[in-house]
């Protein structure tokens, strides 16, 4: 018979009958590997010997093979995550009916439409002896929905004919580049020494979030 490595082998007797008398039954097991530990072959000769010597032979053969694949016991869980978290990369684990597992993960990284935004997957591959497998695959979602963080220059007031210091904003982002534009806007007063200047600061990061922030110069 042919049966799977994790099935059960039953080694029953030979039975043998005699013209004349008693019968004596050796068996002698041997056991042959073959490409992997859960595919070998047993072989069992039984020799059935009467009282007077007369003896006959008879061999049984048992093919054992692993023709089943390793599962998966635990997968790590698909999520998504902010850019700027964490990201953990959790093994996975698998049993198999017969042998060792040997895991295998390749990771990809598929890009969105922006540096923060992309998306990670792995794909485990669980392996035993003989060659059988099974895969899995987890997603990773990365997303970047974090504004940055823009500091601006402080309001002010000055003299019409004092300096009105124009300086730069500055900003961080928690995954890339940032740009900061700037629209200034002035608006009249009473006189011609008095006028408003706005100017609103908008840093915006790789992936279009954006902060914006007013800086207020009163001229007088």
């Amino acid at each position: 018979y042919t049966a799977e490595c994790s099935d059960a082998h039953p080694m029953d007797a030979a039975s043998a009958t005699d013209n004349c008398g008693e019968v004596t039954i050796d068996v002698v097991e041997t056991t042959l590997p073959g490409a992997c530990a859960g595919d070998y072959t047993i072989t069992r000769e039984f020799t059935a010997t009467d009282d007077c010597g007369n003896a006959t032979s008879a061999t049984q053969t048992i093919t054992i093979i692993d023709t089943t694949a390793p599962e998966f016991t635990s997968i790590p869980a698909d999520y998504t995550a902010e850019c700027s978290d964490a990201h953990p990369m959790d093994a996975a684990s698998a049993t198999d009916n017969c042998g060792e597992v040997t895991i295998d993960v390749v990771e990809t990284t598929l890009p969105g439409a922006c540096a923060g935004d992309y998306t990670i997957t792995r794909e485990f591959t669980a392996t035993d002896d003989c060659g059988n497998a099974t895969s899995a695959t987890q997603t990773i979602t990365i997303i970047d929905t974090t504004s940055p963080v823009l500091t601006i220059p402080a309001d002010y007031t000055a003299e019409c004919s004092d300096a009105h210091p124009m300086d730069a904003a500055s900003a961080t982002d928690n995954c890339g580049e940032v740009t900061i534009d700037v629209v200034e806007t002035t608006l009249a007063g009473a006189c011609a020494g008095d006028y408003t200047i706005t100017r609103e600061f908008t840093a915006t990061d790789d992936c279009g979030n954006a902060t914006s922030a007013t800086q207020t110069i009163t001229i007088i």
